[in-house]
């Protein structure tokens, strides 16, 4: 017996949301799959909450952090990154969620995600030319920083516990990774 699944469109996936079919659900859409989010347990709410406010601060005007709220990627993805560094486009979001164009860059946390995080979803936004993902582990308290996406993978990885970090988009903006890891 084969089992065939469906694949969804972002469109469709919008539909399901207007009309209510997800309104109980935390879920995302990766390459046409709805998939069920994680819990978010208290380190990862605070830690995300922390450094999104740290990086409001460090940035001003210059880009928007949205946390934990969609963008859409063709590959028919919707996913929700604990925070979006974007382009301040003001009420244009009200048209549409930012797009690859849109993106600085982007920073997950991950406890019980940390697979999904660093496997699917880096392949995801190396494919779609995200020029920057960081992934925070909180078990270790590492800052893995993927850049240079070429043909669907990133060619650069890179661990911090420490130091400080200059994401390509603001070469001049120095972060500090101990106020990303472990505020």
């Amino acid at each position: 017996m084969t089992i065939a699944t469906t694949k969804w469109t972002t469109d469709e996936y919008h539909r399901m949301i207007a009309a209510g079919i997800l309104d109980d659900r935390r879920v995302e859409l990766l390459k046409g799959e709805i998939v069920e989010m994680s819990p978010e347990g208290e380190p990862h709410a605070y830690f995300s909450s922390e450094a999104g406010e740290y990086l409001i601060q460090l940035l001003g005007t210059r880009a928007t952090v949205r946390p934990s709220k969609p963008i859409t990627l063709p590959n028919n993805s919707e996913p929700e990154p604990d925070i979006a560094v974007v382009q301040r486009l003001g009420r244009e979001y009200l048209e549409h969620h930012p797009y690859p164009e849109n993106i600085f860059w982007l920073i997950e946390y991950s406890d019980s995600s940390l697979d999904k995080d660093l496997q699917i979803k880096t392949k995801l936004y190396a494919e779609v030319e995200i020029l920057e993902y960081w992934v925070v582990n909180l078990k270790k308290r590492q800052l893995v920083v993927f850049r240079d996406p070429q043909d669907g993978e990133y060619a650069s990885k890179t661990t911090l516990t420490g130091g400080t970090i200059y994401p390509q988009a603001f070469p001049d903006l120095a972060i500090s990774v101990v106020s990303i890891v472990s505020i």
